[in-house]
Order: C-alpha cells, then sequence, then structure tokens
C-alpha cells in the first residue's frame, strides 16, 4: 500500500466523484449504512461478474443459486448463529456509548465520555436482525435479516443435487446480501450493518477435504492477481486454535493491505461435514449425498468454503489502484488504476470542441462502442482537465474526435497508466482496446 494512501483520501475521491455516499446523508446519516452511486454501483458490478464468471463460467462444476434473505428460523438455531453468534458488548453509564469488550481497555476511562469506571459488566450481544412475518409480532413469527449466505446453500443442497444433476466434488455460488447488528461499524465500508458477500461451497468426499482445501486456497488468491491487485499487498493468515471454529478442521484468511493495515478479504474453511449434520438433524431430511462413481456410497459431504466480501473487495480495489502522480510540469494528477474488465467506465469518448461537427461524430463513435462496453461522453472544458477527471474515476481508455477524424476517420486512443497516445482507425478501436484488455499488466 502506498505510504499517501489514507481512508481519508479514498472517502473523499469516493464521494466527489460519485462511487459511494454515506446512507441518509440529507437526514445525518446513518451509522454503518452506505449508498453506491453511478460510479460505485458499476464498479461493485463489475466485480461481482469477474467473481461469477471465475467461480461458475469457467468451471464445470459450480452451479449458482440464489437463496432467500428470510429463512425459517430453524436454519438459524441448527447453524448455532441463535446461540452464538455474539460479541461481548458493554455500556458506558454516563454517556450511554457502545462498545465491544475484546477490543477496550475495561479499567480505562470511556473513550466518549472520559468518565473511568462507568462500564456495564460485559454481556453477550447477537449480531443477528429481529423481525416478524405475519401480523402478530410474537416468538411463533420470528425471522431474522441472513447474518451470512452460506445457509442458503447448505439448505437448498438436495434441491440442487436433484435437479442439477451434479455429482461430487462440485460446488454452489452464490452472490447475496447479509445484515450484521455491529456494535462498533468502522473504517468505511470495511464494517458495516449491511454488506454482500460472494461465497462459494465446494462439496467433497470425506478424505479429499485436504487435496481440495490446498486447490482453493491456490484458486483463491491467484484470482486477486488476476483482477490486478499487487502480490505485495497480499498475504494468508492461518487461523490458530483461538480462532479456529470449533468444527473447522482448517481455515485461512486472505489478508489485504488496507489502508488501516492487513486485515480479512476472504476466508478459505474446511467446514467438515458440520453444516449439513446440522441441518439433516434439525429439519429431519436425509441430507446425505449417494456417491454412485464410488461403490454406491452413502456419506454426509465435506464443504470446502470460499467466503469474499464483496464490499470489502470495493474498498480492496480503490485502495489499491489509488495513486497520486507526480507530473514533470509539477502537477499532480490522481488515478485510480482498475484493471480494465472491472473499471467502472472502459472508455471516455471526448470531442475535441463543441463545434464543426466534431461532437455529432463523436456521439457516432460512442454508439458504436457503447454495443461493447460503458462508455462516457464528456465535451465540457478544455481535454486536459476532462482528461484527469477519467483519470480519477480509473477509465482506462480516453478517445478524442478531433479535426483529422472528420478527414480520415482517425482518432486520438489514450491509455490511462502510461497516458501514451495513440492514433488508429474508428474502424479498428474495439479490436485495439480487447487486446489491450487481454493483455493488460499492472503498473
Amino acid at each position: 500500500m502506498a505510504d499517501n494512501v489514507t481512508m481519508d483520501k479514498i472517502v473523499s475521491l469516493c464521494k466527489r466523484r460519485g462511487f459511494i455516499f454515506q446512507s441518509s446523508e440529507i437526514y445525518g446519516g446513518l451509522n454503518g449504512a452506505y449508498d453506491y452511486g453511478p460510479m460505485g454501483v458499476q464498479l461493485k458490478n463489475n466485480i461481482r461478474d469477474f467473481w461469477w464468471k471465475e467461480m461458475t463460467q469457467y468451471h464445470d462444476s459450480i452451479v449458482g443459486l440464489d437463496a432467500s434473505i428470510l429463512m425459517h428460523p430453524r436454519v438459524w438455531e441448527a447453524s448455532g448463529h441463535v446461540s452464538n453468534f455474539s460479541d461481548p458488548m458493554v455500556d458506558c453509564k454516563v454517556c450511554k456509548s457502545r462498545f465491544r469488550a475484546d477490543q477496550i481497555d475495561l479499567n480505562a476511562p470511556c473513550p466518549v465520555c472520559g468518565n473511568k469506571g462507568s462500564f456495564t459488566e460485559p454481556r453477550n450481544f447477537n449480531l443477528m436482525f429481529k423481525s416478524h412475518i405475519g401480523a402478530s409480532e410474537d416468538a411463533a413469527n420470528v425471522v431474522y435479516l441472513r447474518p451470512e449466505t452460506a445457509q442458503g446453500i447448505y439448505v437448498d443442497f438436495k434441491n440442487v443435487v436433484d435437479s442439477s444433476r451434479v455429482k461430487i466434488p462440485f460446488g454452489i455460488a452464490q452472490v447475496g446480501k447479509s445484515f450484521r447488528n455491529e456494535i462498533t461499524t468502522k473504517n468505511f465500508i470495511f464494517r458495516s450493518c449491511e454488506f454482500e458477500q460472494m461465497e462459494m461451497q465446494w462439496f467433497c468426499a470425506p478424505g479429499e477435504d485436504e487435496k481440495w482445501f490446498e486447490y482453493w486456497r491456490s484458486e483463491r488468491m491467484n484470482f486477486y492477481k488476476k483482477m490486478g491487485i499487487h502480490p505485495e499487498n497480499l498475504r494468508w493468515h492461518r487461523h490458530g486454535e483461538d480462532e479456529l471454529a470449533f468444527y473447522a478442521k482448517d481455515a485461512y484468511d486472505i489478508q489485504f493491505n488496507f489502508p488501516m493495515g492487513f486485515q480479512e478479504l476472504e476466508g478459505v474453511h474446511n467446514r467438515t461435514n458440520y453444516d449439513l449434520t446440522q441441518h439433516q438433524k434439525f429439519s429431519g431430511k436425509d441430507l446425505s449425498y449417494l456417491d454412485q462413481d464410488n461403490g454406491n456410497k452413502r456419506y454426509i459431504p465435506y464443504v470446502i468454503e470460499t467466503s469474499a466480501g464483496l464490499t470489502r473487495n470495493v474498498l480492496m480495489v480503490l485502495s489499491d489502484a489509488y495513486e497520486e502522480e507526480k507530473l514533470e510540469d509539477g502537477d499532480t494528477r490522481t488515478v485510480l488504476h482498475f484493471h480494465p474488465l472491472i473499471a467502472p467506465v472502459k472508455v471516455a469518448v471526448l470531442p475535441l470542441v463543441k463545434k464543426d461537427g466534431l461532437p455529432e461524430k463523436a456521439k457516432e463513435v460512442l454508439a458504436t462502442l457503447r454495443e461493447y462496453y460503458t462508455v462516457a461522453y464528456d465535451q465540457n472544458v478544455a481535454i486536459g482537465k476532462r482528461y484527469r477527471r477519467q483519470d480519477e474515476i480509473g477509465t482506462p481508455y480516453c478517445v478524442t474526435i478531433d479535426y483529422d477524424t472528420m478527414k480520415d476517420d482517425t482518432v486520438t486512443i489514450r491509455f490511462r497508466d502510461t497516458m501514451e497516445q495513440q492514433r488508429v482507425k474508428i474502424s479498428e478501436l474495439i479490436s485495439l482496446i480487447h487486446e489491450s484488455d487481454k493483455n493488460y499488466k499492472r503498473v
């Protein structure tokens, strides 16, 4: 992580260029909730699609799922979330501020009001949002907003096997929103109450789990390198005995060097057969698998989980791509070096001036490119300032229409990372951009 990349700079750019806004800002904002603006929603969707292709389109043995956010409450009893999904919490009796007991010194003054000895005794605080379904708000109608997307995959395991003709080993992938009533939300979108996950659960035979665990560790780290993330900003963290879930056989986190230091980005976990066993027990339904390729053995599959935060991926690519570059003329340009496949705008089309038919010609080029890419059109202010504006939102290519274009149907294409320019025929633009995407290497 470059020394000059701070969270304040990321937050400022996100507000200024329409990536991310504080939710309900005109009412003072809502803590732990954020809105994705025009640039942010496109960036998030592009990352999601990049992951989805990697996990489903490029794998013969992974299918997709979109499970409901609301599920039967017994699901969360079986998973252990009702009884165990909690953090220790204390309140300041003077200012009523709330803190996680494991993140502050309980013998010290309150960080908010400065009073000493004002904390309540620690107590467990369940992180699930509780609601009710139906006309009455009683215990029989309790539902929860899901705190993770994985359980929907486990609950639908049998349905997928019976309907999709998949055979072990195979995976089920899902992208969706999850909700956690976090005691402390901080570091922008890194930890929020509403977030999105990209999860894949890989079902395999007992005894094959360690092989697949190592396979998916390698695949998931390679994914981020394909996305153009600097390798030095990524590292593995293995869960120690005090971190490992009681049912897990092994677990690693991929950590990224965010502005606040290395933090979890994605987990790869060997969850054994715990989850399916629990749901079989609580539901009374047989969730075993008949392995016809292995002597008709019947068993509860083991699960290798890959669980990535889509929201954290957005913060990761913003942090990794951000650069303040000193130019030879003494100026500084702020640029986001997104991989072209995830950039919110692929190509900006810029007429040199707003007259002499150049805007009309530019819009013809725009219409051609729009069939293939997300494009932007800008004809205001000087061309240099327009380049800077596109640099700040991470647009890889700028196409300028000038007076020569009117004569010979050629345009100037500018490459974001190097600022180099090349003259090319309009008819060759798409093939040039395609080749540039394919051969892209991060500066």
